[in-house]
C-alpha cells in the first residue's frame, strides 16, 4: 500500500496543521485536466479546524467532485466499477485492444493489472481517507454550527461505507482503515469480511441517525446523500448479507416515501438530473459534457472500439419490454448489429447538463424488498414487488409462483433493470452462489477463483502485510 501511505504521508507532513486541497489529490490522480475546482470547494481539514460552514461543506464537495470528475471507481468511464464488472460478468463484449481491460473480460486478471490498482483500490482508499480527514476535522473544529456538523459527519461515514462495500465484495478481505495515522495504516493486514461489513453498517447506522430527511443542504439537488441514501445502502448490505428481515425493513421506508421517490413512468426520465426516483447522483463537473456513461457506451460507429452490450443479456430481455426501446440502443454496419446500453443518452459535447449519474435509487429497493420477501416465505408481497418493475417496463406479471421460479425471476428481472449500473450482474451472480454456472459456459479462461480480484501486487510488495487472493501470484 506504499502509493497510498505515500499519500498519508504527503498530507500530513507537508500541510500539518494547516488546510490542505483536494485539488492536490487530483493532481495525484493526474485528472487536473479534467476537474478545475476553485477554492474553497476543495478544501479538506486534517488535524486543525473548518473555519466555518462553507468551508466544511466544500471539503465534502470536493470529494464528490473527485469521484465523477476524475478516472475509475465511481466515475461511470471505461475504468470504472460499472465497465470492468460489465467485464467480469456477462453484460459486456470487449472490443478493446488496452491489454488490462481485455484481462477483465478473459477473466485473467494478473496482480500487475492497472486498472485494479490506479482505478479502483487507489481511488477508494484515497475516499476513505478523505472521509477520515473530514471526520477527524469536524471533531476538532468550533466554528461549525451543530446541523452542518451532523449532516456532514453522517456524509462523510456514508462515503467511508459505501467504498468498502465495493472494495469488500470485488476484493474479498482488504484493509480496514478508519483513521489518518499514517504510521499505523501503512502495515495495515486484511481485515476479514464480517469485520469490515460491522463496519460498514455502524457507519450507515450512524449516517441515517444525523443525514436530513430531505435534500435542503444541497440545494433540493439530490447530490449529496440524505437519510434515505443511508437507508438504501443498508438495505443493499443487508440482502447481501442474507438478513431478509431487515433488508426488507430498509427498503420499505424508501418506498413507502410517496411524498419524496416514486418509480417514474416514463423510463427516459430515470437518469435525469434530480428526478423523483433517484435517492443519490453524482452531477458530473467536467466542463462541456454530462455522464462518463454516455461517453462510454454510446457507439459512434460499428464496429465499436470499446464494448458492447452481450448477445445474452439482449435475449433475456422479452418482447414488449419498454427498456428495450428506451434503455438500449444499436448500430450497425450492414454485416452486424452491436448493441449497447441507451440509460445516459447525450455524448456530444457542450449540451445542456441535464443527465446526472445515478448511484442509488428507488427502483432497487422494489428488487431488495422482493428478495427479501420471498426468502422470508412472503410470496404474494415478493410478485408484487417484481411486478411492480415489470409492469413499470410494461410487461404482464410474471408467471412465477414458487420459490425457486420467482428467485430466478428476481435475478433476472435484476439483470434487465439494473444493467450496467455499478457492477450489479456481477454481485448477484457471486452471491447467489451461480456464478460459476453462468459464467463457465461462455468465458474460456473462467476459474472459481475469479469471483475476486487481486489485490494489487505493488501493495503487497510495499506492505509484508498484505496477502494475496488464491489463484493469484
Amino acid at each position: 500500500m506504499k502509493s497510498l501511505i505515500n499519500l498519508f504521508i504527503f498530507f500530513h507532513i507537508k500541510y500539518l496543521p494547516t488546510i490542505f486541497s483536494i485539488g492536490i489529490g487530483i493532481l495525484l490522480l493526474s485528472c487536473q485536466d479534467f476537474v478545475d475546482i476553485s477554492p474553497p470547494t476543495n478544501q479538506i481539514v486534517t488535524e486543525t479546524v473548518f473555519i466555518d460552514d462553507v468551508s466544511a461543506t466544500s471539503a465534502i464537495d470536493g470529494v464528490y467532485s473527485q469521484m465523477i470528475g476524475t478516472g475509475g471507481f465511481a466515475s461511470g468511464n471505461r475504468e470504472s466499477i460499472t465497465v470492468v464488472t460489465g467485464l467480469s460478468s456477462d453484460e459486456f463484449v470487449n472490443f478493446s485492444t488496452n491489454s488490462n481491460q481485455i484481462e477483465f473480460f478473459s477473466n485473467s486478471l494478473l496482480a500487475t493489472n492497472i486498472l485494479v490498482q490506479n482505478s479502483i483500490w487507489k481511488p477508494a482508499y484515497e475516499f476513505i481517507f478523505f472521509a477520515n480527514s473530514i471526520l477527524e476535522g469536524l471533531e476538532n473544529s468550533s466554528g461549525i454550527t451543530e446541523e452542518t456538523r451532523m449532516q456532514l459527519h453522517g456524509e462523510a461515514k456514508f462515503i467511508r461505507a459505501f467504498c468498502y462495500f465495493y472494495l469488500v465484495n470485488l476484493f474479498g478481505d482488504v484493509p480496514l482503515i478508519i483513521n489518518t495515522d499514517f504510521k499505523a495504516n501503512q502495515r495495515a493486514s486484511r481485515s476479514i469480511q464480517s469485520l469490515v461489513y460491522e463496519q460498514i453498517i455502524a457507519d450507515l447506522e450512524d449516517a441515517q441517525g444525523v443525514l436530513a430527511e430531505d435534500y435542503s443542504f444541497s440545494g433540493g439537488e439530490r447530490v449529496r446523500p440524505n437519510k434515505a441514501a443511508a437507508s438504501a445502502m443498508l438495505a443493499r448490505v443487508y440482502l447481501y448479507l442474507e438478513d431478509w428481515s431487515n433488508a426488507e425493513k430498509q427498503a420499505s421506508s424508501i418506498i413507502e416515501n410517496s411524498t419524496t421517490y416514486n418509480l417514474l413512468p416514463n423510463l427516459n426520465d430515470v437518469f435525469l438530473a434530480n428526478n423523483r426516483e433517484a435517492i443519490w447522483q453524482l452531477k458530473p463537473v467536467v466542463p462541456g459534457n454530462n455522464t462518463f456513461e454516455a461517453l462510454t457506451f454510446v457507439i459512434p460507429l460499428a464496429p465499436p472500439v470499446n464494448l458492447s452490450l452481450s448477445n445474452g443479456l439482449v435475449s433475456a430481455i422479452e418482447p414488449n419490454d419498454k427498456r428495450m426501446d428506451n434503455w438500449v440502443n444499436s448500430i450497425s454496419n450492414g454485416t452486424n448489429t452491436y448493441y449497447f446500453p441507451f440509460k445516459y443518452k447525450i455524448s456530444e459535447a457542450n449540451q445542456p447538463l441535464t443527465e446526472y449519474s445515478v448511484v442509488l435509487r428507488l427502483a432497487e429497493q422494489y428488487l431488495i424488498r422482493a428478495e427479501s420477501r420471498l426468502k422470508q416465505g412472503n410470496l404474494i408481497g415478493a410478485q408484487d414487488d417484481l411486478n411492480s418493475i415489470r409492469n413499470r417496463a410494461g410487461l404482464n406479471n410474471s408467471l412465477a409462483n414458487d420459490p425457486s421460479s420467482l428467485s430466478l425471476a428476481i435475478e433476472k428481472e435484476r439483470r434487465i433493470e439494473l444493467m450496467a449500473e455499478w457492477g450489479h450482474r456481477w454481485f448477484d451472480l457471486k452471491r447467489s452462489g451461480r456464478v460459476n454456472t453462468v459464467l463457465a459456459p461462455v468465458k474460456l479462461y473462467w476459474g472459481e477463483t475469479d469471483i475476486y480480484y487481486p489485490i494489487p501486487q505493488s501493495e503487497i510488495v510495499n506492505n509484508p502485510n498484505l496477502t494475496q487472493n488464491s489463484g493469484y501470484q
